[in-house]
């Protein structure tokens, strides 16, 4: 077999494999998205179709949070799905139907869309200096979810955080001041008998969970609406942790 024939049979197979597609636990499929015109060969592969309404209104949050476990393998992985972002961009433009909302820190090293492996429409994501709500943020969430049918709220900390370090040094300049003052409870609520300094990972550790469950519990005294809906078995509310070390995000019990 001469060289053209073994790169047309190579060719073959690859397209055969990406039109199977496969489908994840929250329903989506992966599939080829064909833009006419193309060459196959530049086209970028694998493409999780855009959700629709239907499809949105069918999945349960621990769907999505089963989803948003498997797409933090993928990542640890670096088997990211392959998008082509043009073709998403079209098919979303009239609306969007997103499975969750994820507030994270501002923390330019934690990819929040490519962390669960999702693609445009997928989640809204809100993202604040040591991942605490406000009114601004707590509105976000309630048209996330109310407005838009989302089935889960995710509060996401990380290691290493900055802002919580600042917080518990004390850390005041400008408006940094007021917005560190919003993980001081976090911190007060944090049970450890060695040193409270941003040189403790250990404590660092246990003041970044305790912040992301605090942000949940103000989600809850300060949003009726979010409450209800969780009262309800609309939504749920669940906290995780990003590790910085090694791209694995551990949810919170």
């Amino acid at each position: 077999m001469n060289f053209r024939n073994l790169e047309s049979v190579m060719m073959t197979f690859l397209l055969i494999a990406l039109l199977a597609g496969c489908t994840s636990s929250d329903g989506s499929e992966r599939q080829m998205d064909i833009v006419p015109g193309e060459n196959l060969a530049q086209t970028v592969g694998l493409v999780e179709k855009v959700l629709t309404k239907e499809e949105q209104d069918a999945l349960t949050p621990e769907m999505v949070i089963q989803s948003l476990k498997e797409g933090n393998d993928r990542f640890m992985r670096n088997d990211l799905t392959a998008r082509n972002h043009s073709a998403q961009v079209r098919k979303s433009v009239q609306a969007q139907y997103p499975k969750a909302i994820i507030l994270s820190c501002v923390d330019s090293r934690v990819p929040v869309e490519d962390v669960f492996d999702r693609g445009i429409g997928d989640v809204f994501v809100a993202r604040v200096a040591g991942n605490f709500v406000n009114e601004d943020i707590l509105g976000s969430m309630e048209f996330a979810c109310k407005v838009s049918g989302a089935k889960l709220i995710l509060v996401m900390g990380h290691e290493h955080c900055g802002a919580v370090k600042s917080a518990i040094d004390g850390v005041e300049l400008g408006n940094i001041t007021p917005m560190l003052a919003k993980i001081k409870p976090a911190i007060e609520q944090v049970v450890h008998d060695g040193e409270k300094n941003s040189k403790n990972e250990t404590f660092v550790h246990k003041v970044s969970e305790s912040n992301v469950r605090h942000t949940i519990d103000q989600i809850r005294a300060n949003s009726p609406i979010l409450k209800e809906m969780e009262e309800n078995g609309e939504i749920k509310m669940v906290g995780a942790l990003y590790d910085m070390d090694n791209g694995k995000v551990e949810f919170l019990k």
